[in-house]
């Protein structure tokens, strides 16, 4: 089984070097195809876009995410899996060779396992949600039957193509082997379908939201201190990280596997939260075009100059409570805070145009 993973991975190694040396002027473009894919751009832009042009679509998207980056997470704990950036470093499989010689990149340095890719998985369920989204939205309207088969054929074209993108990105700067991506791709898209077939979440109380949150948030702390009473440590990633990254500054605590966990759990609770306001339930009934435009740009720009604060890494417990805070206050602005003062805004400048 070693000698199977060790080709593997020396396959993926491979990869990684002929990307980076025949393909290096693509640097750039694969580098910003990589922060495309990260699911704050999820959280801070596509949610806030969807939810105010339907809410379905929006709240969808962000159960997708969330339950799928905490999969991702599990996933990783159980499997283990190696990151190119190191294991080209530790491995035998190159003692009788020369050992290719990989470039590391800001992004490259990431701190958890790497198996499945947390970045592809996003992206996949994220992608698949909307291509689906847009089908259903687009299809259930008589207009539009003529366009179906060329609709889903573009549609699902792009879907591919953003796909394929993402996972080279991720095996160009060494940050994944590409059967962790393509894992990635599948249980995303998986993740997602499910979903797709999911009903209660458009309803859910806000207790449902609460003990979701409680019960994601416990079972992957309890997970860890299980296995860390029997001598395993989860987080045996973070000195590899910190042992074979080219520059201290590119390893960061917001990689960290509780990182990830407390930064989704706080966008769950916080979409909770504002779903069961008071001010979302007074602006709710708005079907306005002017204010549904006015709340996708205040959100837009609002959590762009919010996403500029970054929680202090000086001591870990304060960054994971501040992330937890900042996570939840995304969703709660976007649902219930600015709706509610767009609205008011815009009463006000009636009543003064009377």
């Amino acid at each position: 089984m070693n000698a199977i993973m060790d080709s593997m991975q020396g396959f993926g190694v491979s990869t990684t070097h002929y990307l980076q040396t025949h393909y290096q002027d693509a640097q750039g473009l694969f580098l910003w195809v990589s922060w495309a894919a990260d699911l704050r751009n999820t959280f801070f832009i596509f949610f806030p876009l969807w939810f105010h042009l339907r809410s379905s679509v929006g709240i969808k998207l962000i159960w997708v995410a969330v339950i799928g980056d905490w999969l991702n997470l599990v996933f990783k704990w159980i499997l283990f899996g190696e990151r190119p950036y190191w294991w080209v470093h530790e491995t035998a499989h190159y003692a009788n060779t020369d050992r290719p010689h990989i470039e590391q990149y800001p992004m490259t340095c990431e701190t958890g396992p790497g198996s499945p890719s947390g970045h592809a998985m996003g992206a996949a369920g994220v992608y698949y949600t909307l291509v689906t989204s847009i089908l259903a939205i687009m299809t259930s309207k008589k207009k539009f039957l003529h366009f179906d088969r060329y609709l889903k054929a573009v549609l699902w074209t792009l879907f591919c193509g953003v796909l394929v993108c993402v996972c080279l990105s991720r095996v160009f700067i060494a940050a994944h082997f590409p059967h962790q991506v393509v894992a990635g791709v599948i249980t995303g898209m998986i993740v997602a379908e499910a979903f797709n077939r999911t009903q209660w979440i458009y309803n859910a109380s806000m207790k449902k939201y609460f003990y979701t949150t409680l019960f994601l948030t416990s079972f992957a702390v309890g997970f860890y201190l299980l296995l860390k009473a029997l001598g395993v440590d989860l987080l045996w990633t973070m000195e590899k990280a910190q042992k074979w990254c080219v520059r201290p500054e590119w390893v960061h605590l917001d990689t960290t596997p509780f990182a990830s966990l407390l930064r989704n759990m706080g966008t769950l609770f916080g979409l909770g939260l504002g779903l069961h306001s008071p001010l979302y339930t007074e602006t709710k009934k708005s079907n306005s075009q002017l204010v549904k435009a006015g709340c996708v740009l205040s959100s837009l720009v609002l959590l762009h100059l919010f996403d500029s604060f970054k929680p202090p890494t000086h001591t870990a417990a304060l960054f994971y409570l501040l992330s937890f805070c900042k996570s939840a206050t995304v969703p709660l602005v976007t649902v219930s805070i600015i709706p509610y003062c767009v609205n008011g805004a815009l009463s006000m400048q009636n009543k003064k145009g009377v």
